[in-house]
Parts: C-alpha cells; sequence; structure tokens
C-alpha cells in the first residue's frame, strides 16, 4: 500500500524585543502557515514547527514522522544532512529558498550550501521562482523543485472607507530594510507626490530588520524626512500578520518598487486588502499597469498617480493574485498528492 504523504515545514525561529511577542511573525512564517494550511485543506496531512537550530530537527522529525520535510530557507548548515538522512532514511529533504539569484549574491553562503546540498541522498533544493529553480538546474545538472508561494485570497474583505480630499497620505512601504528593497526614491517619489497634490505625507517603514548593509538605508530615510521636516517617517517593530493587516488597513497606498523579487508577500497582504499598489515588474502577477521603473522618481510617481485614480482597477491585482495561488496550489498538491 502507498505510504500517505505526510509534510513538515521546519522554521528557524527569529527571536523579538517586543515585550508581547516572543518570535517575530515574518513574512516567511506566514509564506509556509498559508502553504501547510492549504495542503491540509486539500486532504495532504501537513504541520508546520519553528526551532531553535540545527540540533532540534532530529527531535521534530521524530516525533511527527513526515514522509516530507521542507526546510524554509539557507539556515542549516549542510554538514547536518550527513546525520539526518541516516537517522531519516525514508523522508525527503527539501530546502526552499525564497530568493533569486541577484538577491543571494548578498548572502557568501548561498552557492557553496546549495552545491553541498546536493551531495546527500534524498535532499533536493527548491526555489519558489521557476527561472531561478530554472538557472540552478543548469548550472547543478540537478533536478530541482519548483514550489511557488501560496496566498490565501479573500474576495470578500471589508474596505476601510478613505476620504480622497483629505490632507494627509499614508503610503506603506513596508518589510526589511536592504538595498535591494529599494526603500529610499521610493520615499523621494512619495514626498515628490505628496508636494505635487498639496497634502502631508506619512511614509511607513518597518525597522525592526536592517539586512544586507541596510543600516546607511534606513540612515538615509531618516535624513531625508528630518529635512523634509512638512513629511513624516512613521517606524514600526516586526508586527504579528494581525497586527499588520491593520496597519495595511489605514494606508492609502502601498509601495514595492523593488530590484529583485520572488513574490513579495507584503504586497499581496495590501491586494487582499484592497488597497492600491505601485510596484516594479519583479512582481509579476500585479497587473502590468503599476508596474514602475524602480531607477526612476518621475517613473514611480507617474504610477502612483494612476494606482490612486484608478483605484477601481485595483480588482485586477486581486484576480492576478487569486490566478497564481490557483496555479500554485495545483504544483504543490500534484508534488504532495
Amino acid at each position: 500500500m502507498k505510504k500517505e504523504k505526510k509534510v513538515l515545514f521546519i522554521l528557524k525561529k527569529r527571536q523579538s524585543s517586543h515585550s508581547n511577542h516572543n518570535t517575530i511573525s515574518s513574512g516567511l512564517l506566514n509564506s509556509a502557515s498559508f502553504v501547510s494550511d492549504m495542503l491540509n485543506k486539500n486532504g495532504i496531512e501537513s504541520h508546520l514547527v519553528e526551532v531553535i537550530d540545527n540540533n532540534c530537527i532530529d527531535r521534530e522529525v521524530t516525533k511527527y514522522k513526515p514522509t516530507h520535510v521542507v526546510i524554509e530557507a539557507l539556515w542549516v548548515v549542510p554538514s547536518k544532512f550527513e546525520v539526518l538522512t541516516k537517522l531519516h532514511p525514508n523522508v525527503e529533504w527539501i530546502i526552499r529558498l525564497h530568493s533569486d539569484i541577484s538577491f543571494l549574491s548578498n548572502e557568501g553562503i548561498a552557492v557553496e550550501w546549495i552545491y553541498e546540498y546536493l551531495k546527500y541522498p534524498n535532499v533536493k533544493v527548491s526555489a519558489n521562482d521557476l527561472e531561478t529553480n530554472q538557472n540552478f538546474e543548469m548550472l547543478t545538472n540537478k533536478e530541482f523543485v519548483y514550489l511557488p508561494n501560496y496566498y490565501p485570497v479573500g474576495f470578500f474583505n471589508k474596505n476601510k472607507t478613505k476620504d480622497s480630499c483629505k490632507k494627509t497620505i499614508n503610503i506603506g512601504c513596508f518589510g526589511a530594510v536592504r538595498p535591494l528593497k529599494n526603500q529610499l526614491i521610493q520615499a523621494v517619489a512619495a514626498i515628490d507626490y505628496a508636494d505635487t497634490y498639496g497634502k502631508k505625507l506619512k511614509f511607513h517603514i518597518n525597522v525592526k530588520r536592517v539586512e544586507g548593509k541596510g543600516e546607511p538605508v534606513l540612515k538615509n530615510l531618516r535624513e531625508l524626512f528630518k529635512n523634509n521636516p512638512k513629511h513624516e517617517l512613521v517606524e514600526y517593530d516586526w508586527l504579528t500578520h494581525d497586527e499588520f493587516i491593520d496597519v495595511i488597513q489605514s494606508m492609502d497606498l502601498g509601495m514595492q518598487v523593488s530590484f529583485t523579487e520572488t513574490f513579495n508577500i507584503v504586497t499581496a497582504d495590501f491586494v487582499n486588502n484592497n488597497i492600491p499598489v505601485v510596484v516594479s515588474k519583479e512582481i509579476p502577477w500585479v497587473n502590468p499597469l503599476f508596474f514602475a521603473n524602480p531607477s526612476k522618481v518621475k517613473s514611480i510617481v507617474k504610477k502612483m498617480r494612476w494606482a490612486i485614480l484608478l483605484s477601481n482597477f485595483k480588482i485586477l491585482n486581486k484576480l492576478g493574485l487569486w490566478w497564481n495561488s490557483l496555479q500554485s496550489e495545483k504544483i504543490w498538491t500534484k508534488y504532495f498528492g
């Protein structure tokens, strides 16, 4: 009799200094939770755990007895699989990447670890981006598993009423502060837009995670608003997903005009809550009407104007997100079903 599939997602726990939270509710955790819930709804048993480090993996696998273990992101030292594959010879291990090659170039261990993983039996590597998958297959001459992001779309989410004539515009540019996230030029474009239309700008960002040499980015953002005192930089610690959704629902516009992305769960949160967005072409499930050139202030300002004026067209973005998730659901359930 064919054994039923059991999928265990394992993430590394992120500690939080927030007084009310023991761990950070990261985009990675939310992303894996969405997939795990979706698999369970499709009759494929799935569970998610967070662990402190490599040494906790054996305990969780022994407890749950999965057929497949999905390790989310690059954090398990490859040599650990020398032990794990012997302790659990019937488990298929999948290391799932959430970054494309441009972003991985900033992680000094990325290429080394990917090649090392592929030396072990029953260990596969997966990218959530199809082109990244294909590129690594070409480089390694090994099969990679394409497992894209899934997001549970709610078509009947309530939309908070916004006053288009109000004097203040709230713009969210959330996520970890990193150079490739391109926050500074987006802030400049937001100030340009607010000045053009005689509004006070409140530019909302996260400051809990400053990564990949993002410290100069944050410093420059703070100096930008210090020298433009009419406008305000609003800084947040990392929030739980529910808290984050409450903040998003108070925004007039979401911005994620990044240099590189593979899915971008922040944009999905905006779109799912009926907030117009401006992004780069790196988030292909958003309608191209709202793609801006990440290097050009005027291009970003133009698309901000379009997104706000054509706010009724935001349904196009939700349809794109829904279609993307529908295809993702088919891929996951086919692989594990």
